[in-house]
């Protein structure tokens, strides 16, 4: 069974940061990773993915302010958050495109997502 466990939200001020991480198990094809995020009454948002090869996408919102990085030997990921603003306060959710083994099909699985609250 796959599961994906984020870490690091919580309260920060304005102009703060964080950095949240995101560790897969299970998983034994990981093809990209990354973080969206939804805040109340908005539609979820793509903020930053990374795919195996390396290569980023961030949203525009983030984009400058924000790095994802990824470790492949831990199968995590992670974000860190600079230059914070109140309207970012979201619930993060980090992602997996991959499979449990070479003969099954590439899957999207999702963490239950971790709260991020940028307020003075």
């Amino acid at each position: 069974q796959v599961q994906l466990v984020e870490s690091g939200g919580g309260l920060v001020q304005p102009g703060g940061s964080l950095r949240l991480s995101c560790v897969a198990s299970g998983i034994f094809i990981v093809n990209s990773m990354g973080w969206y995020r939804q805040a109340p009454g908005k539609q979820r948002e793509l903020v930053a993915s990374i795919e195996s090869g390396g290569s980023t996408s961030y949203g525009d919102s983030v984009q400058g302010r924000f790095t994802i990085s990824r470790d492949d030997a831990k199968n995590a990921v992670y974000l860190q958050m600079n230059s914070l603003k109140p309207e970012d306060t979201a619930v993060y959710s980090c992602y997996l495109r991959g499979a449990t083994s070479r003969w099954n099909s590439i899957t999207n699985y999702w963490g239950r997502g971790t709260q991020v609250t940028v307020s003075s």
